[in-house]
C-alpha cells in the first residue's frame, strides 16, 4: 500500500500541493491571511473562523477566500 504524503487542493482557483493532515487553520495560518478581513469557503461551504482548526484537508478540496474592500 502507498503512503500518501502529498494532498492537492485549488485555493481561489490556483493548484496547491500541501502536507497531508493539514487543517484550514494551518493552511489560512501560512498563506498570512488576515482573518478579520476574508471570508473563507470551503468546498462551497462558508466556514465559521471558529472551526478552522476542526477542517483537515484532503486531496481535491476547493477553498476560496474573498476580501472584503470597503468603498463608497
Amino acid at each position: 500500500m502507498k503512503k500518501i504524503n502529498k494532498v492537492k487542493i485549488r485555493i481561489n482557483g490556483k493548484k496547491l500541493v500541501i502536507k497531508p493532515k493539514m487543517s484550514l487553520k494551518d493552511l489560512v495560518v501560512n498563506q498570512k491571511v488576515p482573518l478579520k478581513k476574508v471570508a473563507i469557503e470551503h468546498n462551497k461551504k462558508i466556514v465559521n473562523k471558529k472551526n478552522l482548526q476542526r477542517i483537515i484537508l484532503k486531496n481535491s478540496d476547493q477553498i476560496e477566500i474573498v476580501h472584503f474592500i470597503g468603498g463608497g
